[in-house]
């Protein structure tokens, strides 16, 4: 665990990669059931820094939407499960993508993989696992973000087993 926790140290402080971009502190619940059925929630906090820094351009040069971004994070949770990841994003602001003038409120959908160790907390069935988010931000005069999300770990069925869980997490975000 101290390996990944100071690969992930020397990740964020690269002078390369910390150019722009937001940390995001959030805090949120963890393995939400939709269904109604029983589930042992727990408290997850997050931090991610987001680099602003595009990996590979996929769509127009007007629309950035297509402009694939780095991130890394970290997770915990109550139960001592651990997360820690790296992935891709992609942010647009949801007025221009929708009626073509820009506002305050953006989307962020993203994509990590990672190691996750579940300490006391809910047994995902690997130690490799995928997080994909959805993510809903407004942006304050300052330019920080307060956000919503829904996210979803899984080992995409190639553990033992893979029960999956949700969390619904609410962010602060802070510009670097």
């Amino acid at each position: 665990m101290f390996r990944f926790l100071l690969i992930l140290f020397v990740f964020l402080k690269t002078s390369f990669l910390s150019a722009q971009g937001y940390d995001v502190f959030g805090v949120g619940i963890y393995d939400v059931k939709f269904d109604g059925s029983s589930s042992n929630y727990a408290t997850d906090i997050r931090f991610e820094r987001r680099f602003d820094n595009t990996l590979l351009d996929i769509g127009p040069e007007e629309d950035n939407f297509f402009y694939l971004k780095p991130f890394a994070g970290i997770e915990v949770t109550t139960d001592s499960a651990l997360y820690v990841l790296g992935g891709i994003y992609l942010e647009d602001n949801l007025g221009k993508l929708l009626i073509g003038n820009a506002n305050e409120w953006n989307f962020t959908p993203s994509f990590g993989v990672g190691y996750y160790d579940d300490g006391d907390g809910k047994k995902l069935g690997n130690k490799l696992e995928f997080r994909t988010t959805l993510e809903i931000s407004y942006q304050l005069k300052n330019e920080d973000r307060i956000g919503v999300s829904l996210g979803h770990i899984s080992n995409a069925n190639i553990g033992n087993k893979n029960p999956g869980v949700e969390i619904i997490s609410f962010s602060y975000q802070k510009p670097f």
